[in-house]
C-alpha cells in the first residue's frame, strides 16, 4: 500500500479523532507494509502550546479562552513544523483539525504537493448544527459550556464551511461525504466502503 493521507473535516464533536483511531487500526491491518501511521492534530497541538508562556503562547491562549478562532498564521506554524521535522514521506498521513480557514486550506495544499502526497483523501462527517451542539453539550467538556459551544458552531460556519467547499471543488482531492450522524461503527463502515 502506497502511503495515503486522509484530511477528517467536520463540526466540533462529529467523531474526527474517534474515525482517525478506526481508521489507523484498520490500515494497520490491511497494509502489508506495515508502514508508520503519522497523525497531525492540531488541537491537540494549540492545547499544549497555550501552556507556555512566550508571548506568542499568552495570546494564544487568549484566544482560546475567549473561543476565538486561532490566526492562521499561527496554525500553519504549528502543524507545518511538525511536518518539517518530522515527516519522511513514507508514512500515511492524517490530518485531524487544520485547514480551519482559506489560508490554511492554501497553506495544506501547498504541502501536500510539496510532499508530492498523492490521492490525498478528504473526509468529511457532515452531522447538523443541532447534532453537534447536542454533542457538545453532553460530552462536559470544561470548555464546553454552552455559550462556547455557540461561538464555535459559529465560527465553523463562517471559517470552515468555505474550506469544505473549497476541499470540494479541487480535483487534487478526493472528497468524500460521510453521514455522521451514524452510529460510530456505521460511520466508520461508510467511510471503509468510500475509500
Amino acid at each position: 500500500m502506497s502511503p495515503k493521507t486522509f484530511i477528517l473535516i467536520g463540526r466540533s464533536g462529529c467523531g474526527k479523532g474517534t474515525q482517525a483511531q478506526l481508521l489507523d487500526a484498520y490500515i494497520r491491518e490491511n497494509d502489508k507494509d506495515t508502514r508508520r501511521i503519522f497523525h497531525l492534530e492540531t488541537g491537540t497541538k494549540f492545547r499544549e502550546f497555550i501552556k507556555g508562556d512566550s508571548l506568542s503562547q499568552k495570546r494564544s491562549r487568549e484566544y482560546y479562552e475567549k473561543d476565538l478562532l486561532q490566526p492562521a498564521f499561527l496554525a500553519v506554524h504549528l502543524w507545518s513544523h511538525i511536518l518539517i521535522e518530522e515527516m519522511t514521506g513514507e508514512e500515511h498521513l492524517f490530518i485531524d483539525g487544520t485547514p480551519r480557514t482559506l489560508a490554511e486550506c492554501d497553506a495544506l495544499d501547498s504541502a501536500m504537493k510539496f510532499y508530492e502526497r498523492e490521492n490525498p483523501v478528504v473526509v468529511y462527517l457532515n452531522v447538523s448544527r443541532d447534532w453537534s451542539r447536542e454533542r457538545l453539550v453532553g460530552r462536559k467538556r470544561m470548555d464546553d459550556d454552552a455559550e462556547s459551544v455557540e461561538r464555535r458552531l459559529n465560527w465553523y460556519e463562517e471559517s470552515v464551511v468555505p474550506v469544505i467547499e473549497k476541499l470540494k471543488n479541487n480535483p487534487f482531492y478526493k472528497f468524500i461525504e460521510i453521514n455522521g450522524e451514524q452510529t460510530v461503527e456505521e460511520v466508520h463502515a461508510e467511510i471503509v466502503s468510500k475509500i
